[in-house]
């Protein structure tokens, strides 16, 4: 079918993401891994839009993440670290396992867009403040067991060497 000929809002029509020269040349972003870079912009392509704005909300799990790169699951968490050292994105909400047992992927803000009902409608970029040697903060789940499964006694690796 004839994209110019398609109806706005159809089924038909393609989801986009924009991806800028300038962007890709920002100093933050050439230090990131390939692996970040790209999944950046499959965490563009989950924002909606300035119309139906979810930034701060948007969501994408690190199992689907590591579909749509074609990697292995365990592997894309540090892609994920290094967009928020690298002040491209920002954790609003951490994952969690609700009581039910259903889990909830963490959301994400992107600084480079506005936020919705952000005056002026523009984004952060903390990416743009963001020097060699000087990322930002990562934000990482607590450990909740450091004694290890089933209460073992196993040494968590942030307890200090006994005497």
């Amino acid at each position: 079918m004839n994209p110019a000929k398609m109806k706005k809002g159809s089924a038909a029509t393609e989801h986009y993401t924009q991806f800028t020269r300038s962007l890709g040349e920002e100093p933050a972003f050439r230090a990131m891994s390939p692996k970040a870079q790209i999944l950046y912009v499959w965490l563009r392509l989950e924002w909606h839009g300035d119309k139906a704005n979810n930034n701060g909300k948007i969501c994408l799990s690190h199992r689907q993440a590591a579909t749509r790169l074609g990697v292995n699951r365990n592997s894309i968490g540090s892609a994920f670290f290094d967009l928020q050292a690298k002040g491209f994105i920002v954790v609003k909400k951490m994952a969690a396992l609700g009581v039910q047992g259903e889990g909830r992927c963490p959301e994400y803000e992107l600084t480079e867009l506005p936020l919705p009902g952000a005056i002026p409608r523009v984004g952060r970029k903390l990416y743009q403040k963001w020097k060699p040697g000087c990322d930002f903060e990562v934000m990482k789940h607590p450990v909740k067991n450091p004694n290890g499964g089933k209460g073992r006694g196993q040494k968590s690796h942030l307890e200090p060497p006994s005497i």
